[in-house]
């Protein structure tokens, strides 16, 4: 009886161990990934801090000895800086706000109603998500050329065109993932209500609305890191208009045809991040219970 025991206490030891070394291998296959992902942005800031002649070279080293700010002092001397820095927060902050909502809306009337139509949008929202931005950017240039003739605020040269073009690219996206959590919520919920005496307006607003809120700001993370580091529209539809571009076309003030100037370039990378990262540190928590319940719906 006694060995029987021991062996059993072994076989769980073995399992034990056996399980923790799994998790050992797992865990340091999970800091090469970190890493492998993380250089590019290493690189990044120490190229932003080191001097020019160690940028430029010829045998570059992961390290520098004589940090300096003279990047940073660049990039943001560069004329017009906050007004280019102005323009991509309203942008960013109106393409969140209104993917939010209106995604909102609408993955509630899908989730909830049933229409004509509905299984058809729902295959749409799919398929639209699979064409190539690249293959889409000349119609809507067109496209927007010709809203602008009647509503100048969106049109080319305009910020109403960039928060329209990357609105169309958020919503689908964004309809999807929220259709999940509004499928989750009971509609006993929405009968309880309704009992109650509240309308379907107030059930929106004052129950819905806060029980998919970690979808919403799962979504809105996405949305604004699509439009805060958006170049291609940005170029594409603000052709002349120097008062209305984006921090990332500011960066072109450092391509230049003899010598790009690496430094302010990477230093002026390394500030557009900064309001990434603080955006994404504020909604951390909800963002992760965000995408856990996406996927459990």
């Amino acid at each position: 009886m006694t060995a029987v025991r021991t062996g059993n206490t072994q076989a769980k030891r073995d399992r034990r161990n056996g399980r923790n070394a799994g998790r050992g291998r797992a865990e340091a296959v999970t800091m090469v990934v970190a890493g492998v992902v993380a250089f590019p942005l290493f690189w990044m800031v120490l190229t932003a801090i080191k001097p020019e002649d160690e940028v430029l070279s010829a045998d570059p080293k992961p390290w520098t000895l004589r940090p300096t700010f003279d990047s940073f002092v660049r990039a943001l001397t560069v004329q017009n800086f906050g007004r280019y820095f102005l323009n991509s927060v309203i942008v960013a902050l109106a393409v969140v706000l209104l993917s939010m909502l209106v995604a909102f809306l609408a993955a509630a009337a899908l989730t909830r109603f049933r229409f004509r139509g509905r299984t058809t949008m729902l295959i749409m929202l799919l398929v639209v998500q699979m064409v190539p931005v690249e293959a889409l950017t000349v119609p809507l240039f067109f496209l927007m050329r010709s809203v602008g003739q009647s509503v100048p605020a969106f049109g080319l040269n305009h910020l109403g065109s960039l928060v329209l073009v990357h609105l169309a690219f958020s919503l689908p996206f964004a309809i999807w993932m929220l259709r999940g959590f509004v499928a989750a919520v009971p509609k006993e919920l929405e009968e309880a209500a309704t009992l109650d005496g509240a309308s379907r307006f107030r059930f929106l607003w004052r129950v819905l609305f806060p029980l998919v809120a970690p979808g919403l700001v799962a979504t809105s993370v996405l949305s604004f890191i699509h439009a805060w580091n958006d170049f291609l529209f940005a170029k594409t539809f603000i052709i002349s208009a120097a008062e209305n571009q984006t921090l990332p076309l500011a960066l072109q003030v450092f391509v230049r045809p003899d010598q790009n100037d690496w430094g302010a370039i990477m230093a002026g990378a390394t500030l557009m991040t900064i309001p990434v990262l603080v955006f994404f540190v504020f909604v951390q928590r909800r963002l992760v219970s965000g995408l856990a319940g996406s996927v459990k719906g």
